[in-house]
């Protein structure tokens, strides 16, 4: 019988040289003389520099497109896909298999995982105890560059309070007082006979906080893009968006002054190296990096976050040197500098470890809690602690998704 394992991680370690440790066979002596692969985004992404450099599809999606133009569910889909339609290999080393999947899809991958088991060794490699297959026993972690086994996960717990300071204060009041935030009246959209929206009412009003729920495909992002302004199929809908009905001659500008945006995605784009303090006060004026001086007055609310997020002493350093987790934490304080009157998180806890997830959830329920922005928290399934006040749910079907307030 095949005997599986799981290395259970934190961020703070460095991935591609654990990998590198596993796939030799330092870490685990038997691995030597056997042939593996290794399902994870470091594969993904050689595969996706492979196709911008020759124009060809090594791994085949299941709609054909590029690995660059596929979603992140698509492309796990299809990485183990291609890894199995090779001859088996002797071991699968599964780094982070369920980021960006939805509960239905973490579903049938654990399926599909559960009868691999009894052809091939599994060596699972995960920054979330949640995700631990089920039929797997030994999990282990790392200390001093070896493995040591760990008796029960729950030695892991731990919880601290990280965010003791009250929460900045805007640098000017608005004038401007919205009743409704966003209205979504009967809005349908179709991408020719693909639908996509059927019929979604939601009004979203100052100071509530949302997660916005749905499998992978239901429209959580077309969603996003109506109400950000960056979708033109907004102005054929009956939306109003900030007070200001959608196609009244609006610039996209008029729309996104009054928002703040995170993306897990976003950190792939921060190539920079701008200290922590500029990425900061470059919020104020909606610019990556800082081209004109900050004011006084700028500066002083920037190092009021700092303080908030315990930084301050190392508020010059590069942010590019930052850990996944303290990035976030930045580029939200980045988002928040100006209270907007609406903070948008599309899942913003994929790739973090426990202590991180932690971490990040607390500042959000604080801004929720302590300031009059409303916030909109999208995600395939819910995390522990982020503690929303209201779900809004997408449920996907043949004229397109519908939605409903849980």
């Amino acid at each position: 019988m095949q005997k599986h394992i799981a290395v259970y991680i934190s961020n703070n370690e460095n991935k591609k040289l654990l990998l590198r440790k596993i796939n030799s066979g330092v870490l685990i002596p038997e691995l030597k003389t056997l042939k593996g692969a290794v399902f994870s985004e470091i594969t993904l992404n050689r595969f996706i520099e492979e196709e911008e450099r020759h124009g060809h599809f090594d791994v085949q999606t299941k709609t054909n497109n590029s690995l660059k133009n596929s979603s992140e569910g698509e492309r796990k889909r299809a990485l183990l896909n291609h890894i199995l339609s090779k001859k088996l290999p002797d071991y699968i080393i599964l780094d982070n298999v369920f980021d960006c999947l939805d509960v239905s899809a973490q579903s049938k991958m654990t399926t599909r995982l559960e009868n691999l088991r009894h052809k091939t060794k599994i060596i699972q490699i995960s920054t979330r105890k949640r995700d631990i297959l089920p039929f797997i026993r030994d999990v282990y972690t790392i200390k001093e560059g070896e493995l040591q086994l760990l008796d029960t996960l729950e030695n892991t717990k731990t919880f601290r309070t990280h965010f003791v300071k009250d929460l900045p204060q805007p640098l000017a009041v608005s004038s401007t007082r919205y009743n409704c935030l966003i209205h979504l009246n009967n809005v349908s959209v179709s991408y020719g006979t693909r639908a996509i929206l059927n019929h979604i009412n939601w009004t979203i009003r100052p100071g509530e906080f949302w997660q916005l729920i749905g499998p992978n495909g239901s429209g959580k992002s077309t969603i996003l893009s109506l109400i950000s302004g960056d979708n033109p199929k907004g102005y054929m809908a009956d939306m109003t968006l900030f007070g200001i009905k959608k196609g009244s001659g609006e610039s996209v500008w008029d729309i996104k002054k009054n928002m703040g945006f995170y993306s897990s995605e976003m950190l792939r784009g921060f190539k920079r190296r701008d200290s922590i303090e500029s990425m900061i006060v470059s919020g104020f004026l909606d610019s990556i990096g800082l081209y004109t001086f900050p004011s006084d007055s700028q500066l002083k609310i920037a190092n009021e976050w700092l303080a908030l997020l315990n930084m301050t002493s190392i508020k010059n350093k590069s942010f590019s040197f930052l850990s996944s987790g303290y990035k976030r934490l930045v580029l939200i304080a980045r988002a928040m500098v100006k209270h907007p009157p609406l903070l948008i998180l599309d899942e913003p806890t994929n790739g973090l470890d426990d202590t991180d997830a932690q971490m990040f959830a607390q500042l959000v329920n604080k801004i929720a809690a302590e300031s009059e922005t409303a916030i909109i928290y999208v995600s395939h399934r819910k995390e522990e602690h982020i503690n929303p006040d209201k779900i809004y749910e997408l449920i996907p079907g043949i004229s397109g998704s519908t939605g409903k307030i849980v």
